[in-house]
């Protein structure tokens, strides 16, 4: 039986799991927030995860190539999202996890396996009733593979170099030159990884957002949300 426009109008649209990868400082963070705040879907900072294991290996003053050191971090780590809080191990660290250190920590760490293996499965049950912006580095590719529309959000090294030195604020001790150097340090970790490198999902929406705000970028994803809810 054909479905009638009117009776698609009063259906319920369907919840979509929307995932956005990206390198850092490519505006993720911020598009997908307001992506979210539109929809009015749950928002899914990955990135901040791998943050606060990266957090406590500094606490613990463990190497990130000490694997049993690892091990014991992630055997008892206990981490929440409290109204977009991040909650470690009871204490909340939302404001202690965005130092150039610790963004650096977190890509070295996230390349070991039990690392992202213990993190995995928090993230896929929270996107098991869909309704959700994934943000990460492999949210398309390997965390939800399955995902309605996957994002790829890119832009110059230079541009994200300089939208992280704004980020920093008065608080910075870094110049752009070397922000801009950490970000290529930190590509080259992301994308030559053996485990889960940084790269676009096969059916992933490429956005270069050197050149437009993020208020655009947005735009264009909901033109390809609404697409998508289309051929629901």
């Amino acid at each position: 039986m054909k479905v009638s426009d009117r009776q698609r109008k009063m259906a319920p649209e369907p919840l979509l799991l929307i995932t956005i990868d990206g390198p850092a400082g490519a505006g993720k963070t911020t598009v997908s927030k307001m992506l979210a705040r539109e929809l009015g879907y749950r928002y899914l900072d990955t990135g901040a995860l791998y943050r606060a294991v990266a957090y406590e290996v500094r606490a613990a003053d463990i190497s990130p190539d000490d694997d049993p050191g690892l091990c014991d971090v992630c055997g008892t780590l206990q981490l929440s999202v409290e109204e977009n809080r991040l909650v470690s191990n009871g204490v909340d660290i939302t404001g202690r996890i965005r130092s150039p250190e610790i963004t650096m920590l977190a890509s070295a760490v996230s390349a070991h396996p039990m690392v992202r293996q213990a993190l995995l499965d928090i993230q896929r049950e929270i996107g098991r009733t869909r309704g959700l912006v994934a943000e990460g580095r492999d949210m398309g590719t390997v965390v939800f593979p399955e995902a309605d529309l996957k994002f790829f959000l890119d832009a110059t090294v230079r541009q994200r170099a300089f939208r992280r030195f704004e980020q920093y604020g008065k608080e910075n001790n870094q110049s752009l030159e070397q922000i801009e150097q950490d970000i290529r340090s930190r590509d080259e970790n992301d994308s030559s990884r053996d485990i889960a490198p940084l790269r676009p999902a096969g059916d992933a929406v490429i956005i270069d957002s050197t050149a437009i705000i993020a208020r655009q970028v947005v735009a264009l994803m909901m033109a390809r949300v609404r697409k998508g809810r289309d051929a629901k």
